[in-house]
């Protein structure tokens, strides 16, 4: 059996790390102090306009993490600086021009390369990771890695931030959507730690300008700080800047203001061969693997360190896998992953491969091998409880079908929960605050040559099957709560493939749309910034 590492089967996998890359598309208010990084190192370079016919273009275009789709701009503008995006959708508003933003450029949708876009302003150059004094934060662009803002973090301050577990994935989408990862069970999520952002919006004339809005209550451009707090990208503007700082942190030291990062992590892996399980033994691996955190995922759990993915791939892959970490090493971390494996293992009948490693924690966080496109299709939702039994035998019956056995498909149960469930869930964007998993289901095929149609029917029928006794989607309930907008799947928004009754802004925002609605009206009056899935203005 080949041997699945914790690194080898997230590499290159970005559902992980979550990050839309509609991506850094938000927005900001009445104009303030913009902030600048520290002035020691050289001038930031002029802005770049690359067109088609330029050795540039294809590259620039042709970096989307979803093969899927490629976008045809009548010019992409890189740029480097605040004062560089307002000229640059200044520009586009006066040619009349459809605006998209691409950051780290890992959208699982065409949001960036829909038709319709443009123009394409390409943010990645703005990798800038800062202490900024004054706000007593730390500054970070967005087309900084998160690879590289754990690194510069860690080794600055010793601190960190909650995000994506996934070190390729591009701040600037993976914040605004509710960001989280492997330390979020422990920290809660990204967003949580969001103090303030900057913003190019479009107000009514047309005029660009950039603005920051913090998380104080007091500041006149609140609504559009919290309408950054997971309502995802391409909605209000373009952010230029997040600034990070725990909400309970004291004092002006910045190793104190965000949360410390381990000093090592234990990675592990459970590997079950297709060819040991049956029926009864899959559901029982199922089913043990739901209850477990059904059972420990509480915010004082001793496993609010354990970050972990029960991958359930298709016949085809051969294996059925466990992958995750603990943040902590030694014998009492030994202890909670052989008791945790044993749990999920408990009842199958066939034995695990299994193996693990110590390495110390920047090694495992922040090392970015930025993997090729792929082209796929990804769906999501939220668990608040284990999938019922009907539920784990719909998946058992597609990932054996005989399609099941001839595509590359899986669905991933990814741990969630701990403290992202002690926040209100109006007091961010974010309103799923009390589930205890994510599922992403995927189908992915070869680039060019392969044909994406059975691999698309084949996920969107396991996903309707799941979800069959609510109209083949999420609908919020006594175990599912609806979706994940950092995942966006358009189907949800198409009427013959939800027959629920209950709209897609229901699914991904619950209660929390009409607000958003009203941001969007205050500070994208013109709706510049738009998408499939994107907030729409109030009627």
């Amino acid at each position: 059996m080949a041997e699945v590492t914790r690194r080898g089967v997230l590499a290159g996998a970005a559902v992980i790390g979550g990050a839309a890359a509609a991506a850094a598309a938000q927005g900001i208010a009445a104009p303030a102090a913009l902030a600048a990084p520290p002035a020691d190192g050289p001038p930031p370079p002029a802005p770049v306009t690359v067109g088609p016919g330029d050795p540039r273009y294809r590259s620039l275009t042709q970096r989307g993490f979803n093969a899927r789709f490629v976008g045809k701009p009548d010019y992409v503008r890189v740029v480097s600086t605040t004062a560089q995006v307002v000229d640059a959708v200044q520009q586009a508003v006066r040619e009349g021009k459809r605006i998209a933003v691409r950051s780290g450029g890992h959208c699982f949708e065409n949001f960036v390369d829909d038709p319709s876009v443009r123009v394409v302003i390409d943010v990645s150059p703005m990798r800038a990771v800062f202490y900024d004094a004054r706000r007593r934060a730390f500054a970070v662009e967005p087309g900084a890695l998160l690879g590289e803002v754990y690194r510069r973090l860690f080794l600055g301050w010793g601190v960190t931030i909650p995000a994506g577990a996934t070190a390729e994935v591009g701040v600037g989408g993976h914040v605004l959507g509710g960001g989280y990862g492997s330390l979020s069970r422990r920290y809660g999520l990204s967003v949580d730690h969001l103090h303030a952002v900057e913003v190019v919006v479009v107000d009514k004339s047309g005029k660009a300008s950039a603005v920051v809005a913090t998380r104080e209550p007091s500041d006149p451009n609140h609504d559009l700080w919290w309408a950054h707090t997971g309502g995802g990208g391409g909605n209000f503007g373009i952010v230029t800047r997040y600034w990070f700082r725990d909400p309970a942190a004291k004092g002006s030291d910045p190793a104190h203001l965000l949360p410390r990062a381990p000093e090592a992590i234990t990675s592990f892996y459970a590997t079950w061969s297709w060819k040991d399980l049956d029926r009864r033994s899959f559901e029982a691996l199922v089913r043990n693997h739901g209850t477990w955190y059904e059972h420990n995922s509480a915010p004082d759990s001793a496993y609010a360190g354990l970050f972990s993915v029960l991958m359930l791939n298709s016949r085809k892959a051969g294996t059925v896998s466990l992958v995750g970490h603990l943040d902590s090493t030694g014998a009492g971390a030994q202890r909670l992953i052989d008791d945790y494996v044993a749990a999920v293992g408990r009842g199958v009948g066939a034995r695990p491969d299994r193996g693990q490693e110590d390495e110390p924690w920047l090694q495992s966080a922040a090392n970015v091998q930025e993997s090729s496109p792929a082209s796929f299709k990804g769906k999501a939702a939220y668990l608040r409880k284990r999938f019922t039994d009907r539920q784990i035998a719909a998946v058992h019956d597609h990932l054996t079908s005989k399609t099941g056995g001839e595509v590359d498909g899986s669905l991933w149960l990814i741990s969630y929960g701990g403290k992202v469930n002690t926040v209100p869930a109006d007091a961010t964007a974010v309103a799923q605050r009390d589930s205890i998993l994510k599922a992403v289901y995927m189908a992915s095929w070869d680039t060019p040559r392969g044909n994406p149609e059975p691999c698309v029917s084949w996920v969107r029928d396991l996903y309707r099957s799941v979800y069959a006794d609510s109209g083949g989607v999420p609908v919020p309930g006594a175990v599912s709560d609806g979706s994940f907008i950092n995942y966006p799947d358009t189907d949800l928004a198409d009427p013959a493939l939800n027959t629920s009754g209950t709209p897609w802004q229901t699914l991904y925002y619950k209660d929390n749309y009409p607000r958003l609605q009203r941001v969007k009206a205050k500070w994208d009056p013109r709706d510049e910034f738009r998408h499939a899935l994107s907030v729409r203005p109030p009627k």
